[in-house]
């Protein structure tokens, strides 16, 4: 009673507008937890092969990779507020229309409209959250959304797997279940449009009186900062987000390698290796969602310790033992408690690593800093559909998966590395997550 009572203290506390965007977040987030678990099963269900679920995933990633940067700029100059309804508008509409479509031209083209607006949300989320709380509650905020959106996505993708199950057993044929949960998830994202029409425009209070300019700035650029004028400072600050943005680009672009070789595959890695059925599947995504909430939750905690960028390489280290077990068992059991951790350990990063992004860039770029970055590990996810149906198809359903993989974790430590080197801080004390 005194965790709900805490919870419910630090809701309260919160600003109308970040309610109802959470709000929004919720229902935007269950529907999608229900395609992205569903979907490709969907297709398969359809009599389509994996290379089909390969194209598809690859188009709608382009679509989105695509518009990251328009959207990302539009939101450092317009109205964020009517972005995101817009974006959670047609997103629900174009998920709908998906949940009903047979034709493999009327599936991409639909995957091609729903990716469009689907990266509404991931740019836009984080500069929003920035501009309505306290600079010293960002990380806390952060990760308090990205457990919110993995809880959310934990209710769709197992209340989703659960309906289709017993929709089956009630009788229904099992694609006229898919297509009926499908649809319930396409009308939960359109129905997040709804509490943001109630958002008021502007930024809260606290943060007009915010400095610009990063937190972990080298003393020369402080300095050079008092004798130069306003333009020549608005130069030097340009530049420098400009070579921070590059690399966060070149990091992310290497986890999105990675990752759109197996995360979009793992329900089908589950059913085709283990014959893992749908609730049993949904159930075993779901409480790898739970997992990474709670250590989400911790994040904080170990960024205050060790400094916010070695918590982000210790996490994705930590994982990759996991991800490797997972690839290469032939064991329910083993894949399930090393998927289990390797999903916690790797998406735990996440909520530090937009605070690092946020913190370093100035605030005029961080729309269009946060698309890029968005935009690079969209194109990792592109570009690998194809090769991971390849494999797959060809080698089968140990073998493929197996290097796939392996090839995963190669990626994921060249990029964590990387990141070290150029992000990495003098010393954790230093850190401005520190006081956090």
């Amino acid at each position: 009673m005194r965790v709900l009572q805490h919870i419910n203290d630090e809701i309260r506390g919160w600003s109308r507008n970040i309610q109802l965007f959470f709000l929004a977040s919720i229902l935007y987030q269950i529907g999608n937890g229900m395609f992205s678990v569903l979907y490709n099963l969907y297709i398969q269900g359809l009599g389509y092969n994996d290379t089909m679920n390969g194209q598809i995933v690859s188009i709608q990633s382009l679509a989105t990779a695509i518009m990251f940067v328009p959207i990302g700029l539009c939101g450092d100059l317009f109205s964020r507020k009517r972005l995101l309804i817009t974006g959670a508008l047609f997103s629900g509409i174009f998920l709908i229309g998906r949940s009903f479509d047979y034709s493999a031209t009327g599936l991409i083209w639909f995957s091609v409209f729903s990716g469009l607006f689907a990266g509404v949300f991931q740019v836009l989320a984080i500069p929003y959250l920035a501009e309505n709380v306290k600079k010293s509650q960002r990380l806390k905020m952060f990760s308090y959304y990205s457990s919110l959106v993995l809880a959310s996505q934990v209710l769709g993708s197992l209340g989703g797997g659960v309906f289709a199950d017993l929709l089956h057993t009630a009788g229904l044929a099992k694609v006229t279940g898919l297509q009926t949960v499908l649809f319930v998830g396409g009308a939960a994202t359109l129905a997040a449009f709804i509490p943001l029409l109630f958002v008021t425009e502007g930024k809260a209070a606290p943060q007009t009186t915010i400095p610009a300019q990063p937190v972990l700035q080298p003393n020369a650029d402080l300095k050079e900062s008092s004798t130069n004028t306003p333009s020549t400072d608005d130069s030097i600050t340009k530049k420098k987000d400009s070579r921070l943005i590059g690399q966060f680009i070149v990091t992310q672009l290497l986890i999105g390698l990675g990752s759109g070789l197996v995360v979009p595959y793992l329900n089908l890695y589950f059913t085709n290796r283990f014959s893992v059925s749908l609730s049993g599947m949904s159930l075993l995504i779901a409480l790898g969602q739970i997992m990474t909430i709670v250590s989400m939750l911790i994040g904080p905690t170990l960024a205050a310790k060790v400094g916010s960028v070695r918590a982000v390489v210790i996490f994705q280290v930590m994982s990759l033992p996991f991800l490797l077990l997972t690839g290469f068992t032939n064991l329910l059991f083993i894949a399930s408690l090393s998927f289990l951790f390797r999903q916690a350990l790797m998406n735990a990063a996440n909520p530090i690593h937009s605070a690092i992004l946020v913190d370093r860039i100035s605030d005029k770029r961080r729309g269009i800093a946060n698309s890029l970055m968005q935009t690079s590990f969209m194109i990792g996810w592109a570009t690998m559909g194809p090769v991971q149906s390849y494999l797959v198809t060809t080698y089968g359903t140990y073998w493929g998966y197996a290097i796939t993989f392996s090839i995963t974790g190669c990626l994921y430590v060249i990029s964590s590395l990387m990141y070290f080197v150029m992000f990495r801080e003098p010393k954790p004390s230093a850190t401005a997550l520190a006081g956090s």
